[in-house]
């Protein structure tokens, strides 16, 4: 039998060395805490920056697809290429929620009810508010 089965050590693996990159980090940043208060604002303020400019990055990327996603849905589903089941998942949902909301808060349904009440008596109004909604978010 000429064919065997490659064994985990036998397979090729590229190793990589992270000593080099962790060095010039260390050197640029080193011990954060032995730094003046400026300079350890700037490392926050950059470090800071930088994250929070790709997550929004990703985020709208995010918020698109979904977005995007709930309005395709809910297209689908109006010119009849989906069947969704509105009042059988709007009767879940509620199951759930008002489960919750009594175990945490010990009170009944609030105004945010009410106003997922008329969110889900009007679903294709609701569905396009939220899908627009957060496309709106990612195109700021």
């Amino acid at each position: 039998m000429s064919d065997r089965k490659v064994k985990k050590d036998e397979t090729n693996k590229e190793i990589i060395n992270m000593s080099e990159a962790a060095g010039i980090l260390d050197r640029f940043v080193g011990d954060v805490s032995k730094k003046s208060a400026t300079k350890q604002i700037l490392i926050g303020a950059g470090s800071g920056w930088a994250t929070g400019y790709i997550t929004m990055k990703v985020g709208k990327m995010a918020a698109i697809a979904v977005g995007g996603g709930i309005i395709l849905l809910q297209i689908a589903n109006q010119q009849g290429y989906i069947q969704i089941d509105w009042n059988k998942i709007n009767k879940k949902v509620d199951k759930v929620t008002d489960k919750v909301e009594e175990a945490v808060t010990g009170q009944g349904p609030s105004w945010a009810d009410k106003v997922l009440k008329v969110a889900k008596e009007n679903s294709y109004l609701a569905t396009g508010f939220v899908g627009g909604f957060l496309i709106g978010m990612a195109s700021s």
